[in-house]
């Protein structure tokens, strides 16, 4: 066995129809592996509300590496509004959040969704307005803990959006 180093692998470069909405993440660190993670797994686009850390903060920019140049991203300032302008962009809302109604995720089907949005919670008070999104998932915990960090969240969520995609083009 011997283990490969990034020139030695060639990914099998793929686009999804996945935009990531932060709502409000005010951690320079959870910004960068924001964009670090969804150009990772093929995000079409990042919005990120405009109290959170710019893409020009250094910290940003260290942790998202070369990544904030590869996704096309914007700012919003009023959660609503965009909420309500994504959905008539045909897309489907998904909170990744811990609700009363949540699915868990590996039992929620992403494959009938033509577009779709996965909505993060600030670190703090979790997403502004639960009652406006479509749907909301959560992750199976095992430990005494009962959440995990957004950008943890954030990439199982996109393994199994894109585990779920890719089934569905292969067929």
């Amino acid at each position: 066995m011997k283990q490969l180093t990034h020139y030695d692998i060639e990914n099998n470069q793929q686009s999804f129809p996945i935009t990531i909405v932060c709502d409000a993440i005010r951690t320079p660190e959870n910004i960068g592996m924001c964009f670090r993670i969804s150009e990772s797994f093929g995000v079409s686009k990042i919005y990120l509300h405009e109290s959170s850390p710019s893409i020009e903060n250094r910290i940003v920019k260290k942790t998202a590496r070369n990544t904030v140049q590869q996704i096309p991203h914007n700012t919003y300032g009023n959660f609503e509004q965009l909420i309500h302008q994504l959905k008539e962009e045909g897309n489907t809302i998904i909170g990744i959040e811990i609700t009363d109604e949540s699915i868990d995720i590996s039992d929620y089907d992403f494959s009938p969704h033509s577009k779709i949005v996965l909505l993060l919670g600030s670190e703090r008070n979790g997403i502004e307005n639960v009652n406006l999104v479509d749907a909301t998932v959560a992750i199976p915990m095992y430990g005494r803990n009962s959440s995990m960090n957004v950008i943890h969240s954030l990439a199982i969520a996109l393994y199994e959006t894109t585990n779920q995609l890719n089934k569905k083009i292969l067929k």
